[in-house]
C-alpha cells in the first residue's frame, strides 16, 4: 500500500497491516495515544470487523479495509458531513479505477456505495473524545468489495473484479486516498469561504450521484415504518421524506429502496 507523493505532501500518513482486529479500533487507539490525525490504517484482513450497530462485517483477504483518523476536523454538529465527503471520494475512486459512473454507480444515503443496485461498499463514521483536552477524533471506516462479495446477506452485493478482473486493492486505495484528500481540502476551503453553507457543494455533488431520489422509499425506525418520496437532503444531510403529512426530516433509520429491492443500515450522524 502506498500514498501518492501529492497526498503525503498534505501530511497524510499510512500504516499498512497484514491482519488486525478492526482498523477503526486501531485508529481510535492511535488517537488516544496522541496521534495528530490524517492517518490511514489499511489491512489485508480483519478478524473483528464491524458495521453499523456493531454488526459483524465480513472481511476476507482481497477486499479493501481502511480507516482514516482525523483529529478536530470540525465541530461535532458538522461531523456527519464527513461521511458524505467519504462517500464522494469512494464514488470518484471507483469511477476512476473502473470507468463505471452514475447511474450504475450510486451513493445510498448516507453510508453505502451501490453498483447496479447491489451493495459494493460501506462506511462507518465514529466520533470519540480523546486526551486531556477532549479533542474530537473522527474515524471513517471504509470496506470495499474488490475480490469478494458477501453471501447470505439480506440484500444483493457486488464486487469490483466482476467488472474489472485485474483491479487490485492497492490501486483502489491509491485512488481513494487521493480522492479523499482533494474532497476534504475543498470542503475545508468552503468552510473558510462560506461558513454558513460549507456543506452546499458537497450536498449538490452527493445528490447528483444518489440512489432513490424522487422515488418511493420505506424507512424502518424504532417507532415503526414510514413511507414516502425521497425528496432530497437538508442542509445537515438529513433525509427529507415527503409523506401524506407533508415534508418530514429523518435523522436515522433503515432505508429500503423499492426500485432497487435492496435494504441497508443507515445513519446520518456520528
Amino acid at each position: 500500500m502506498l500514498l501518492s507523493t501529492e497526498t503525503e505532501r498534505l501530511n497524510y500518513r499510512l500504516i499498512s497491516l497484514s491482519e488486525t482486529g478492526s482498523t477503526n479500533d486501531d485508529a481510535v487507539e492511535a488517537a488516544k495515544s496522541g496521534d495528530p490525525g490524517q492517518l490511514w490504517i489499511v489491512t489485508e484482513q480483519q478478524n473483528a470487523g464491524r458495521g453499523r450497530h456493531g454488526r459483524q462485517w465480513s472481511s476476507p483477504p482481497g477486499n479493501l479495509y481502511a480507516s482514516l483518523l482525523l483529529l478536530d476536523p470540525c465541530e461535532v454538529a458538522d461531523a456527519a458531513q464527513l461521511g458524505f465527503i467519504a462517500g464522494l471520494a469512494l464514488h470518484e475512486a471507483v469511477e476512476a479505477a473502473t470507468g463505471v459512473s452514475a447511474p450504475r454507480l450510486a451513493l445510498k444515503w448516507p453510508n453505502d456505495l451501490l453498483l447496479d443496485g447491489a451493495k459494493l461498499a460501506g462506511l462507518l463514521l465514529e466520533g470519540h473524545r480523546v486526551g486531556a483536552a477532549g479533542n474530537l477524533a473522527i474515524v471513517i471506516g471504509m470496506g470495499v468489495n474488490v475480490a469478494h462479495s458477501p453471501t447470505g446477506t439480506p440484500y444483493p452485493t457486488a464486487k469490483l473484479q466482476a467488472i474489472k478482473p485485474d483491479l487490485t486493492r492497492e490501486a483502489l486505495f491509491l485512488a481513494l486516498s487521493d480522492a479523499f484528500a482533494r474532497t476534504y481540502s475543498a470542503w475545508r476551503a468552503a468552510r473558510r469561504a462560506n461558513p454558513a453553507d460549507s456543506f452546499g457543494a458537497i450536498r449538490r455533488l452527493w445528490l447528483e450521484r444518489a440512489a432513490g431520489i424522487g422515488t418511493e422509499v420505506t424507512l424502518r425506525l424504532p417507532t415503526g415504518e414510514k413511507q414516502g418520496i425521497f425528496e432530497s437532503l437538508d442542509r445537515s444531510g438529513r433525509l427529507q421524506l415527503k409523506t401524506a403529512r407533508g415534508l418530514e426530516v429523518v435523522d436515522a433509520g433503515d432505508l429500503y429502496l423499492s426500485n432497487l429491492a435492496i435494504g441497508a443500515e443507515l445513519k446520518s450522524r456520528a
